[in-house]
């Protein structure tokens, strides 16, 4: 039923420092620029999903609501859309798992710079039975054009998304029984809590509990990110001298991976890379 993590949205003030501070840590040209309803959006489309960037660009209903959401939330993370080959199909699903999906709608976007188009159909599950995640889904017509790669060492695609959630056997279920991802592995431990990893397509969608941390046990949040790399060292390398704060390299969690934080230049969103194959 789902197919891949079509892509996230993350929501800014200011859209051209969003741009500036992508294209840097990705070495990768937007692929998509459009403005609608008084928003702007830029794409980034990589080998297996699209980062899609909005900000308020005037008025209307579309711009109202992001507005508000960056008043009560600030920048960042905001929602997290799913690819599907049948959205009508995905829609009766989403029905009987009483999910309260919108009507679905069709949809159809213009590139400013070229000219092309783009359509799909959409809808979205209410709010308040996805744990507070906003999630919507997608059939596209067609696939999107590929982000240009601009600079040495890229980023090469989303490794995983984390969500952190207060809840994790609610959470679990969600994700697992009702929206149908696969469970690869649950790991719990009491320096770090427990872990839970969903395949969508060839990522992961992570859920992540700390054992130290509080909040509304009926509301999960989109956390962060993970990228992939190709070569950890040639990566940090380029962004050090992007003037990006990188941590040092170190080995990751699961077996035969190098990662590194990024502690600046994600617009506030916590950011992970990862090489997923040990270097000698």
């Amino acid at each position: 039923m789902i197919s891949g993590l079509d892509h996230v949205v993350i929501l800014l003030n200011d859209l051209e420092a969003g741009v500036a501070a992508y294209q840097a840590l990705f070495a990768h040209a937007p692929s998509w620029t459009t403005r609608s309803d008084g928003v702007a959006t830029v794409l980034f489309t990589l080998d297996n999903m699209t980062l899609e960037l909005m900000a308020p660009d005037g008025e209307g209903e579309i711009a109202d609501r992001v507005r508000a959401v960056l008043k009560a939330q600030g920048e960042g993370l905001a929602s997290i859309c799913f690819r599907t080959n049948d959205i009508a199909r995905m829609h009766r699903r989403l029905e009987r798992l009483a999910l309260k999906p919108d009507a679905i709608a069709e949809v159809e976007s213009r590139d400013l710079a070229t000219g092309a188009s783009l359509s799909w159909k959409r809808t979205r599950a209410a709010t308040d039975t996805t744990r507070g995640v906003r999630q919507f889904f997608l059939e596209l017509a067609e696939d999107r054009p590929l982000s240009q790669v601009v600079g040495d060492a890229p980023v090469t695609g989303l490794d995983h998304v984390v969500i952190a959630t207060q809840d994790p056997e609610r959470a679990a279920a969600l994700y697992g029984a009702r929206l149908g991802l696969d469970m690869a592995l649950d790991r719990s431990h009491p320096d770090w809590g427990q872990l839970m990893f969903f395949r969508c397509g060839d990522l992961i969608v992570e859920l992540v509990h700390r054992p130290d941390s509080k909040g509304d046990v009926s509301r999960d949040k989109l956390w962060g990110l993970s990228w992939r790399v190709a070569d950890a060292d040639a990566t940090r390398a380029r962004l050090v001298a992007a003037g990006i704060d990188v941590s040092d390299i170190r080995a990751g969690r699961k077996p035969g991976t190098r990662v590194m934080s990024l502690r600046s230049g994600t617009c506030g969103v916590p950011t992970l890379l990862v090489e997923r194959t040990a270097r000698a």
